[in-house]
């Protein structure tokens, strides 16, 4: 990838607009290969299925009950022999619940509402991996680009100790000015070999984040709906955040949750039907034929009334230990919203900050660019040192330096900021490769489901495992290879 193309990111905005299949090394691809087989949001998805399952097992405990049972004994020692030798017995029962005092109707709302948190959570898990994601792909342009420039430097200062040692053996400069050539260079390796490092780290984040290693990234497109004023964008996150929602949904289960304590305190009602069946199969003998009956059966329906009088304090302690986790899941909303707004103002103004500073550096890369070609026609007259030639070199990789880093930090805060603002998931930047994941399709599923029977497949991994990508380089040819 050449430093001329990596100096011209677009920073302004990010559509991913549907035209087709993306390329390998858009940031589509990677956002897609993330959304895909990333296992922090593949697990939080699978975290998401759990919890919708707290649905019926709450609507478990209102439904009837059936249990049935069976029992056989052999008699080892009789002490007489109108005694059975053998039995067998089998009963069944059946439970209707009818009245709990409102636990099971609160508990079920309570589950919904916890429900709707995780997929609001579920959003933020994935607007996070997003953002990392973006700040990772930019982060090897941006590596990429600054290896570049310092290998640049590296050659150029090269050339200039190469030239100082020429003009000293004909005695046009000092020893000095050889030293002051060499440290430079010496400082530019170095240099070098830490943006290279740089750049491998880099790249092996991304292959954490994506699960493969990035391989000519191209220039992102433009980011779309960024707001005019941090005012703008903090009432979007008010509304669209997912953080937010999720405390809202929280705080709500929790008003639920002191409802089914308060239900301990009340009577219970439940009906049941009883039968049972027992035989003794021809082992109880009698001196007159035919007066032993062998077998019995029994059946009864019936109420079962529970009125709790006295508990030793257990609801009253529910109910504060409840009371009390309402108050967090309040106090906690307003944390998340004060969080939400820090973070929408802080990321627009580092949005802001950074567009200002690519205004600036590129002025600054012109104006070193024209300072360092003065500046060494001025030292061919004998008006300039040396030093002076080393000094302008050093701010041009300087200012080279800044603008590719404000180009990276604009594109990661203006994301950042789409995504306190709630408009940084798979629906709003269009992916393609496939039907989104809806999290409400699992829920409906299984909301409604009686069957004791009724288990999902044996679990498979669904993200992808890196052991088998290759340690990354720092390597940057002509063609811009990753």
């Amino acid at each position: 990838m050449t430093v001329r193309r990596l100096l011209s990111t677009s920073v302004a905005v990010f559509a991913l607009t549907a035209s087709g299949s993306a390329p390998a090394g858009t940031l589509r691809e990677a956002l897609l290969k993330a959304y895909q087989s990333n296992p922090t949001l593949t697990g939080a998805r699978s975290g998401q299925r759990a919890t919708d399952e707290n649905v019926p097992i709450q609507k478990a405990a209102g439904r009837p009950g059936l249990v049935a049972g069976a029992d056989y004994t052999e008699s080892v020692v009789r002490s007489n022999e109108f005694q059975a030798r053998r039995n067998l017995s089998a009963d069944s029962t059946l439970t209707v619940p009818i009245y709990s005092g409102g636990a099971v109707r609160n508990g079920i709302n309570a589950a919904k509402r916890r429900v709707e948190a995780g997929q609001a959570n579920l959003r933020g898990t994935e607007a996070s991996i997003f953002s990392q994601v973006v700040a990772a792909y930019m982060d090897v342009i941006r590596d990429s680009a600054i290896v570049s420039l310092n290998q640049s430097n590296v050659r150029a200062l090269g050339v200039n100790l190469q030239a100082t040692n020429d003009r000293f053996e004909v005695g046009d400069l000092t020893r000095t000015d050889i030293a002051q050539s060499e440290s430079r260079l010496a400082l530019a390796r170095s240099d070098l070999q830490q943006a290279e490092a740089n750049l491998i780290a880099s790249r092996e984040n991304y292959i954490a984040l994506v699960g493969e290693p990035p391989q000519d990234l191209q220039t992102p497109p433009a980011l779309l709906g960024l707001p005019s004023s941090p005012d703008a964008a903090v009432q979007v996150a008010l509304v669209d955040n997912p953080d937010i929602l999720s405390a809202k949904k929280d705080r709500e289960a929790a008003i639920y949750d002191v409802r089914v304590a308060r239900a301990s305190r009340l009577p219970t009602l439940s009906a049941f039907a009883q039968g049972s069946y027992s035989d003794n199969l021809g082992s109880l003998t009698s001196s007159v034929p035919g007066l032993v009956n062998q077998a019995t059966h029994q059946a009864a329906v019936g109420a079962t009334l529970n009125v709790p009088l006295y508990q030793g304090g257990r609801p009253g302690a529910l109910i504060r230990q409840n009371q009390a986790l309402e108050s967090q899941a309040i106090e906690r909303e307003i944390a998340v919203e004060r969080g939400v707004i820090s973070q929408a103002r802080a990321a627009y103004a580092s949005w802001q900050a950074s567009l200002q500073t690519i205004e600036s550096s590129r002025k600054a890369v012109d104006a070193t660019a024209l300072s360092l070609e003065g500046v060494r026609a001025e030292n061919t007259v004998g008006s300039r040192t040396i030093l002076d030639i080393l000094n302008a070199e050093q701010e041009a990789l300087i200012s080279k330096v800044e603008l590719v880093s404000a180009e990276r930090n604009a594109y990661v805060a203006g994301f950042t900021l789409l995504a306190a603002m709630g408009h940084a998931e798979a629906k709003d930047l269009a992916l393609e490769g496939g039907a989104l994941y809806d999290p409400v399709v699992n829920y409906d599923r299984v909301k409604n489901k009686i069957n004791d029977w009724d288990a999902d497949r044996s679990p498979k991994p669904v993200s992808t495992r890196t052991v088998d990508s290759p340690a990354q380089n720092a390597n940057v040819d002509a063609a811009g290879a990753q």
